[in-house]
């Protein structure tokens, strides 16, 4: 069973909603594992995050079937290689996704998908349990009964610790926790949506109060807006800077701007980075349990560390979250 109890000067672990789970207040997103990152390089990354007292790890099995060439299943692979060589899989909390397509038949949260895929994973993370199995896509086609009570199944087996929702909106997040409740079975413990300084909507209007009044953990993805919250993309000039910068283009623009102009503000102040400031700002927020971000070179990975022994005054989250408020459209 996982190690839930390190410790590391600077933070503690934190509870992901009720599922007795424990993970690091920043998870590592291991979507760039088999992609941009190479498996030595890979390996390299995930001894030093354990290796720095943080414990959370999140990938999918579509993780990385966008890039030409791959089919799917390339960053479990990755995680399940390392895992049978440092023998560290006891420091992990693994969290890993299913629904989205793995092929024409392959893909949606049915019991007869469900059960094909976990096994999948499985076999890819050479590990007998998942930490945290979560449905990546909600899926209308499917009764929420099907779905959930396929889930308590795998609970009830061992094979799956807790389970999580990734990209539900607010109704159906709180129909699946009804949903639960009524039938008896192990409810979502955590969302994972989609957040950040730049985009604040819809997760504070819509989802943040049901985890809230349910006590779910939030663990949110894209928490560095796709790089740009780092500072690394001020002019269209910058984007071609990496195969990402594309997906930061968007936020090129006045209330961006802005934002990075707060972020540089506190930064200055705390002699830290924009996107330790801005991992910073989301972990103080009571909502969110720990933003996923990934790392390509240790010394992202180190400044994440960093990030996670950040602790914001209160007037730097006061100017942070007044910027992105009133430049949020």
């Amino acid at each position: 069973m996982p190690c839930n109890n390190r410790r590391m000067p600077g933070f503690s672990l934190r509870p992901l909603g009720r599922s007795g789970l424990e993970v690091s207040p920043i998870c590592l997103g291991g979507n760039v594992f088999g992609w941009t990152v190479d498996e030595a390089t890979s390996f390299r990354l995930l001894d030093a995050w354990v290796d720095a007292g943080m414990n959370f790890v999140d990938t999918a099995d579509v993780y990385s079937r966008w890039v030409p060439g791959h089919a799917g299943g390339e960053s479990e692979t990755i995680i399940g290689k390392w895992f049978r060589q440092s023998g560290k899989r006891h420091r992990v909390v693994l969290a890993t996704k299913v629904g989205k397509p793995m092929g024409d038949a392959d893909k949606g949260l049915s019991k007869a998908y469900i059960r094909r895929a976990v096994e999948a994973s499985l076999r890819r993370l050479q590990t007998e349990v998942i930490d945290l199995y979560q449905a990546h896509d909600d899926d209308a086609a499917t009764p929420l009964e099907e779905t959930l009570g396929t889930f308590a199944e795998l609970v009830k087996e061992g094979k799956v610790r807790a389970i999580g929702a990734s990209n539900y909106t607010g109704p159906r997040l709180a129909l699946a926790l009804e949903t639960s409740r009524r039938l008896g079975v192990p409810r979502y413990e955590s969302l994972q949506p989609l957040y950040n300084l730049v985009e604040r909507e819809p997760y504070e209007s819509e989802l943040e109060p049901v985890c809230v009044e349910n006590g779910l953990g939030v663990i949110n993805f894209y928490a560095l807006a796709s790089g740009f919250l780092t500072g690394k993309y001020r002019s269209a000039a910058d984007l071609g800077k990496s195969v990402r910068g594309s997906g930061a283009g968007k936020y090129l623009n006045e209330r961006g701007l802005a934002v990075l102009g707060a972020l540089d503000a506190v930064a200055a102040t705390v002699g830290a980075t924009p996107a330790q400031v801005a991992l910073a700002w989301q972990i103080a927020r009571p909502s969110i349990t720990a933003p996923i971000a990934s790392a390509t070179t240790p010394a992202q990975l180190d400044g994440l560390v960093a990030a996670a022994r950040l602790q914001l005054d209160a007037p730097s989250i006061e100017l942070i979250d007044r910027v992105s408020r009133t430049t949020t459209s």
